[in-house]
This record gives C-alpha cells, structure tokens and sequence, in this order.
C-alpha cells in the first residue's frame, strides 16, 4: 500500500484512518476512494459551467459516480472522506428520498402560486435554483420504489445534467435493478439508461459488513448517570465512528432545520433533550431515521407524569427507528424495566420496552436497514 498522492485527499485520509487502526485497510474501498479523488481533481480543473438551463451550448458536465453494494461496506464512510475533500466547488450532500420530497414539494407549490402560467414548466422552475446552488449533488441511499418519484426521475435529471450538475450517489442497488418489478416500469429504463450515460457505475460489494462488525458483540446500552456513564458512552461512539472526526449539522423536516450535534460516517449523537424535550413529531423522527444507520441517544431519564410528553416522543422515536431498522446506543438513567412509570402511557411503553430488549439483539443488528420509500 503506496503513498497516496498529496492532492488525493480520499486516499490519504482512508491511508490515515487504516494506520492508525481505525479502519480495516480493504482494497475495493481503496479502489473507490482512488475514482473520488480523480472526481475531486476533476471538478477542481473543470471550467464553471453555464448555468442557463435554455442557453444555445449546453454545458457538458463531469461525469459522476453511482456505488452501488450491500449494506455496510462503507459507502457513506467514503462518501464523507469525499465531501469533506472536495473545496471550491458548490456542493450539497443529501438523502434522495429527502430531495425527491423536497421536488414533489416545490413542484406542487409552483402549480399553487402560479396558476396563470399556462404551459409552464414546474420541472424547469423548481431545478432552476438547484442548478444555480449547486455543482456537485451527492445523494445517500439512492433507490427507487415509488410510482410518484419514477414518473419524475427521466425528467428532473435531465435539467439537472444538462444544466451541469454532476451526481455521485451511493445505492444498495445497481442501476438495472432500480424499481425492479415497479409499475409502470418501462417510464423509469430511459433514466436507467441516461444514469449510466452521465455516471460511472461502480460496484462495492465485499464479503465484509463493517457496520455490522463494529456493532456485534458490544453492549449498546448504559446505564446510570454520571461522568463515568458519560466517558463510556464518548468511548463507545469513537467505536462507532472509527475514530473518525464528527462534526455538528442539520437536518431539513418540513420547513426548518434539526440540529444534528455530533455526525459522521452514517451516524448520529443527540442528548435525549435535543429529541424528546423539543417540539418534534413523527415526520421530523422519520427524516432522522432516514439520515442515519445508527443513532446514540445520551441521557435517557426515567418517566412519569412529570415528563409525559417527553415520554410519548420517545416512544414514538424508538417506534421509528425500530421500523427501519435503525441501530441504537443509548444511556439511561435506570435499568429498562424500571423507566416507565407514566400511567398515560404504560401500554404504549410495554411495547417501547420489548423493542429496546430487541434493539440490543444480534439479530436486530443484523437486520437490514428498511427502504425509506417503505416507511411513507
């Protein structure tokens, strides 16, 4: 394993994560973070293109990346090395079942606020100021299984690529198979065709699931408060990041934004406060659900009358992380049979309860993340 390159910042910074020890050196991720970094060297050289979605010349974009493989085999850890190595360029990284949203949502505005436009064109409206933001558009967890989304696709990427956007997008399915047996199939096989025209297809499908690995065989849960209680759950997310930096972000659910206080490599840390004490419903849970693979929740208290409607928020939490699949680590004040004591919600919280007994389990950690499209 040579030296990377001092201007092959995914390469270098993978390099550094596998000698320190934080990550198992594999060749197929090498092999990835080495097409990123030539992506990255590219966008840097290429001239800005034009951003008139209408002009004479069409620009003639970077062509992009689509990685596809199972789940776990670090596609949005590389996905991370990539974004926080590509500078000077406008770039958004996003889930695709949160952008598509977003499209269905300002499409449907522009038809409200501008009924008189005749035979205008909602699609060109809302892909206008995405064009003229954004060069670089990095799409989590890109799959299709939506009739509403696959009669969109073939149109809105083509506004976006022809307006010179490049894409890199990490799937758990190969292009052929998206919206495998969907209805309506055949209006989805021209985008198929235009994806793999404007990105280079690339396979990460290793035997290995490192999620899995660095989950299996470590207690999740602690209990107790306390510094002590708070050094070990510090230490038990630098396991689930590798090691890796985190930084603090946001998350877009209907309107405004989520603090995200600590992130990286597809997973998550809040305090129990930033969740359950504040205002959020089922949709604002759903988007975090869909963000991330693996959320820690800090500080989890017991409940009674006192805290009741905290306690119906985290119940609903749990209820939605569970039925995706996501994975938790948490801290709680008092043992799991000990928590609920809120007689509003006692029968609600028997079924919080056995779903935290099975969100410790090997067999829920091994369960597959559900498709967001799934979900509603």
């Amino acid at each position: 394993m040579g030296a990377a390159s001092t201007n092959a910042k995914v390469q270098s910074a993978y390099q550094d994560l596998t000698a320190n020890g934080q990550v198992r050196f594999d060749a197929a991720q090498m092999n990835i973070a080495r097409h990123l970094d030539d992506l990255a060297l590219r966008l840097a050289a290429a001239p800005k293109p034009r951003t008139a979605l209408f002009s004479r010349k069409k620009p003639e974009p970077e062509k992009g990346l689509y990685i596809w493989g199972g789940v776990g085999r670090g596609k949005s850890f590389l996905m991370d090395l990539f974004f926080a190595s590509v500078d000077g360029v406008n770039k958004r990284r996003v889930h695709f079942h949160e952008f598509m949203d977003e499209m269905h949502t300002a499409i449907a505005t522009f038809r409200k606020s501008a009924p008189g436009t005749g035979n205008a064109d909602p699609i060109a409206a809302v892909v206008k100021p995405v064009i003229a933001e954004t060069r670089l558009l990095c799409f989590d967890e890109f799959h299709v299984n939506d009739i509403t989304n696959a009669m969109l696709l073939g149109r809105l990427f083509e506004k976006l690529w022809d307006g010179g956007v490049v894409m890199v997008a990490t799937s758990n399915v190969e292009p052929g198979n998206l919206y495998e047996n969907g209805l309506n199939r055949q209006l989805v096989l021209p985008f198929i065709a235009a994806l793999k025209s404007h990105c280079e297809v690339l396979a990460l499908d290793g035997p290995i699931d490192y999620r899995r690995l660095k989950l299996s065989g470590r207690d999740l849960y602690r209990f107790g408060t306390g510094p002590a209680i708070d050094t070990e759950m510090d230490e038990l997310w630098t396991g689930i990041i590798s090691g890796a930096p985190d930084e603090p972000g946001t998350i877009r659910s209907l309107g405004r934004d989520i603090a995200v206080p600590h992130q990286a490599m597809g997973a998550a840390r809040f305090d129990f406060a930033d969740l359950c004490d504040a205002p959020l419903g089922a949709r604002d849970y759903l988007v975090i659900a869909h963000r991330f693979h693996t959320i820690m929740l800090d500080h989890v208290p017991g409940f009674s009358r006192a805290n009741s409607n905290a306690a119906k928020r985290f119940i609903l939490f749990i209820d939605t992380l569970y039925a995706r699949g996501v994975k938790l680590a948490a801290s709680f004040a008092l043992p799991l049979e000990e928590l609920g004591n809120d007689g509003d919600t006692s029968f609600e919280f028997r079924r919080c309860l056995s779903r935290l007994i099975e969100m410790r389990s090997e067999d829920y950690l091994a369960r597959a993340i559900a498709d967001p499209a799934d979900l509603g």
